[in-house]
């Protein structure tokens, strides 16, 4: 059977006749719009991010995290060529109005044009961070939006920018046309910036960051989807903005894609095997043939027994299910008698007897336990920045207080005697104080790209990796850069008990473990899909790796020790 095994990322819908959906299992499916019966697929050699269909349904453009664009010829999914001059993730994908020519944007900071042939035809240089969305305005001209705060229109042959609208910094996701060539952007603010020649205006829209646009301009309508956890349906009438109504998503639905599928239905990514689908006249979701994907997000040990969590919000003792919540989970954290998870919803779960323990108003990344005056704490690492602090009172785990560590997504947090070691998604390191949650130092370039995960090392030395591809080693008046063998991100990492093995967990399946002593890596390929969380077992002396496979791998340290020796 055709289905996705891990959480779709992208959706797309040509009228009533396709869906396409664009998924972290590599693939790319077609889907008949009319059945939802699966028609064909496609793969790439990583993370599939997005997709889009020609004007005339004829072909569909997918974008990865294998550095590559791919052209596919519908309805059989036949590859017609791979665009393969980028040389990061490749996140936006647009075909040309009138000719055969599609641009992408990517994380190495480009635009890119190419013909049906694959062949490179311009490459536009001018952001100063990743770029992650453009659209045609017409034959000659595109506009794109950024990480750094801008959106730039460009004359697209001659890679020159015509203008350059400057927001403020705030990193800007998605952007949209309407047929009257007004310009909307959403914001990591929740703000939709309506952008009518030399004039703006902002519409305060969502709660937390809006990941995704989309408008329809035979329907005249727009949508946007934020990590609060809602979607809103706009009218676009004589250039003015209306909102028509605000509905939360289903906990199964990721607030990252969204298409206009007919004249009534929103088709919207999921983490499960296929796509969501609302009927916005009716108010009605259709979400019966979804099916849970099996992927790991998170591991560790507590009290004797291993316990993992993944997409589908199910809790695993020892490889079977005990638990289940109505959200993706990222994150475990063991304290006492407490295992505490969370994840999309932003809810707070304990994860042995489901108790919410708080609700926040956006997604959840991490957590860490640290002590204070011999009092034991959780600190959660949330998409907006701030962090969730609990205690123990009387037996009972409750909400403290939040503070704000970031601007941004918080990635990793790892905590010391002294110091609380936090990184975000703009590639800063922050050090604050275990005494008062004083900031002690901030890093604005910790890591040159997304900072993804985080461990202790020793008192105040903390190691982390990133999308850079280094491993780091970071004091605080003091930082080790290691260049890593792995080809694409680095997502996780952990620290043996000793200290002298690193060992650190790869989109693509690869596990590289840097000993200290030699300054060698010791690598070995434990699954095609990716490492998700990597935790060091100290009672089995061993690295545990959860993976988007569904599976946890151990790896003793004795086999690296001897790897390394050899």
């Amino acid at each position: 059977m055709i289905q996705h095994k891990s959480v779709i990322s992208g959706v797309a819908a040509f009228s009533d006749c396709y869906v396409a959906t664009a998924g972290y299992d590599n693939q790319v499916i077609l889907w008949d719009a009319k059945t939802k019966k699966a028609i064909a697929l496609g793969y790439h050699d990583h993370l599939a991010n997005q997709c889009q269909f020609s004007q005339d349904g004829r072909y569909l453009v997918s974008s990865s995290s294998d550095y590559t664009a791919r052209l596919w010829r519908l309805p059989d999914m036949k590859l017609e060529a791979v665009l393969n001059a980028h040389t990061d993730d490749v996140e936006g994908v647009a075909f040309h109005p009138t000719r055969e020519i599609i641009a992408t944007t990517s994380r190495d900071h480009t635009i890119r044009l190419y013909d049906f042939s694959g062949r490179l035809l311009k490459t536009l240089k001018g952001h100063a961070q990743d770029v992650l969305s453009t659209i045609w305005i017409n034959d000659e001209e595109i506009v794109s939006s950024s990480d750094d705060g801008t959106i730039k229109h460009w004359q697209a042959f001659e890679g020159k920018i015509i203008e350059d609208i400057d927001l403020g910094g705030v990193e800007t996701d998605t952007i949209a046309l309407t047929k009257e060539g007004s310009l909307f952007a959403g914001n990591d603010l929740g703000e939709i910036i309506h952008i009518q020649g030399k004039q703006t205006k902002t519409i305060k829209a969502h709660q937390a960051g809006i990941k995704r646009l989309c408008y329809n301009a035979r329907l005249n309508r727009l949508v946007s989807l934020s990590y609060d956890r809602s979607m809103s349906l706009w009218a676009i009438e004589d250039e003015k903005v209306k909102l028509i109504k605000t509905t939360q998503l289903p906990n199964m639905v990721w607030a990252r894609s969204a298409d206009f599928s007919g004249n009534s239905e929103i088709v919207l990514a999921t983490f499960g095997s296929q796509y969501a689908i609302y009927n916005y006249q009716k108010d009605i979701w259709e979400l019966d043939h979804i099916i849970s994907t099996d992927s790991r997000n998170a591991v560790i040990r507590h009290q004797g027994a291993i316990y993992s969590v993944g997409d589908a919000g199910t809790v695993f003792k020892n490889n079977s299910p005990v638990s289940q919540f109505p959200s993706l989970c990222n994150f475990l954290v063991s304290l006492n008698d407490y295992l505490i998870t969370g994840g999309q919803t932003g809810e707070i779960f304990n994860a042995l007897t489901g108790e919410v323990i708080y609700q926040h108003h956006s997604p959840l990344n991490c957590g860490v336990v640290f002590y204070r005056d011999d009092k034991a704490y959780i600190l959660i690492g949330t998409y907006t920045g701030e962090g969730l602090v609990l205690c123990e009172e009387q037996g009972q785990l409750i909400f403290d207080q939040a503070i704000i560590l970031h601007d941004n997504a918080i990635k990793s947090i790892s905590a010391s005697k002294d110091l609380i070691f936090s990184v975000c998604a703009t590639g800063a390191v922050a050090f604050y104080s275990v005494k008062d949650f004083s900031l002690i130092r901030y890093q604005e370039n910790g890591h040159d790209k997304i900072v993804n995960g985080s461990a202790r090392l020793s008192d105040n030395c903390f190691v982390s990796v990133s999308r850079d591809l280094t491993l780091r080693i970071t004091q605080l008046d003091h930082q080790e850069i290691i260049q890593s063998p792995h080809s694409h991100s680095i997502k996780c990492v952990a620290v043996s008990h000793d200290g002298n093995f690193i060992a650190t967990g790869g989109y693509r399946g690869m596990l590289w473990t840097y000993d200290r002593a030699s300054a060698e890596w010791i690598g070995e390929r434990l699954s095609h899909a990716g490492i998700s969380c990597l935790y060091f077992d100290e009672q089995s002396e061993s690295f545990l790796a959860s993976s988007y496979d569904g599976q946890v791998y151990s790896v003793p340290l004795a086999s690296i020790k001897l790897k390394s020796l050899t």
